[in-house]
């Protein structure tokens, strides 16, 4: 069987050609120019549509020494505090006339280098990266080069010298762990997250900062890391409970991970927000929707997302500005995960502080 020849790509002179104009205007047409007379316009146009042209942006991005796309890399496309932050970082590039090229690394530093190395061949303007757990600066420098502005988004790069932009970490931990002292839990566990992540290390600095300050010594088995994600989450609920004294309260590394605490304490018959307390971090719009809602760290993703374009392109501006470094505050929004002292009053309506929660399925 003879294999077909491949269809040859349609150019703009093979446009220009068909409709007798030269390719100069053909090229006036697609940038949208007002010069070109309506009925040259419209025959253009037609002609387009009928050779199923495709309009090269990235040459024509060359040939102008202009980039109309930046360039998104996320360590997991799943978390839906990145799909927020990939929402605000798309809003803010249509308000700048400008186009998303989105990559995900799944936390592979060698997927992480093949993505990066794919977009930056389309001359983005600048690229906004979640680093893969694990990312070091030369992971980096080879593929995205000198001339390409780069931001780091909520996990540092050591000995890297690129913007970055993060929730201010160590203090939202600091807040969540405060709040549960509030309410009367002296054993608070740090739930999710891996060591080698810099917002892992930063919160669980913030954690260790606030006991430290109530003059509580957490036991070690008390930081529990596990991937954040609800599964891996759920599935580690039971490092939580395998040595007396267990914790009554959690702060969680993230939302997924405090979603996935839930399910575990489900299935241990132990009720989140009854029997044990929890915080997130991000305020995913289902962390309101949960049942108990879920008490977390408000950072606002999209906001961060339009805040990283324009740092990015900020950067594209101006290469030679001193290295930015941006923490953005975060607040605690309190609900009804966390509340289970305060809302456990005893007979005589004082609280109270209760023994820690017994896994349901061992006997009484």
């Amino acid at each position: 069987m003879t294999r077909p020849e491949p269809r040859r790509r349609v150019t703009l002179a093979d446009i220009a050609r068909a409709c007798g104009v030269s390719p100069a205007t053909v090229s006036l047409v697609l940038g949208g120019s007002p010069v070109v007379a309506a009925q040259t316009r419209r025959r253009v146009e037609a002609e387009i549509r009928r050779q199923g042209y495709v309009y090269n942006r990235s040459a024509a991005n060359l040939r102008r020494k202009i980039s109309t796309s930046v360039a998104l890399v996320v360590n997991d496309l799943s978390n839906p505090f990145v799909a927020e932050f990939a929402a605000g970082v798309d809003e803010a590039l249509a308000a700048a006339g400008c186009v998303m090229l989105l990559g995900s690394s799944g936390e592979s530093v060698e997927r992480q280098r093949a993505v990066l190395a794919s977009l930056v061949e389309h001359g983005p303007a600048g690229v906004i990266l979640t680093p893969a757990d694990g990312t070091r600066a030369d992971d980096l420098r080879p593929v995205v080069g000198l001339h390409t502005p780069l931001l780091l988004f909520n996990r540092e790069v050591a000995d890297g010298d690129w913007d970055y932009l993060g929730a201010d970490n160590a203090a939202g931990a600091r807040l969540a762990t405060e709040h549960l002292l509030a309410q009367g839990h002296r054993r608070i566990a740090f739930f999710g997250g891996s060591r080698t992540s810099s917002s892992f290390r930063q919160r669980a600095d913030g954690y260790r900062t606030a006991l430290a300050d109530a003059g509580v010594t957490p036991e070690p088995q008390w930081v529990v890391e596990c991937p954040p994600t609800r599964v891996a989450a759920s599935l580690a609920t039971s490092a939580l409970f395998a040595r007396d004294p267990a914790p009554t309260a959690v702060v969680a590394y993230n939302d997924g991970v405090a979603f996935g605490l839930m399910m575990g304490l489900r299935a241990r018959n132990i009720a989140p927000g009854r029997d044990f307390a929890i915080t997130g971090f991000d305020d995913t719009p289902e962390a309101c929707a949960q049942v108990p809602a879920l008490t977390t760290l408000a950072t606002a993703p999209r906001a961060l997302g339009r805040q990283a374009v324009d740092i990015v392109l900020a950067r594209g501006r101006a290469p030679d500005a001193p290295q930015r470094t941006t923490i953005a505050a975060v607040h605690l929004v309190e609900r009804d995960s966390s509340l289970t002292y305060a809302h456990a009053p005893d007979d005589r309506g004082t609280r109270t502080s209760a023994p820690r929660p017994r896994d349901r399925s061992e006997p009484a």
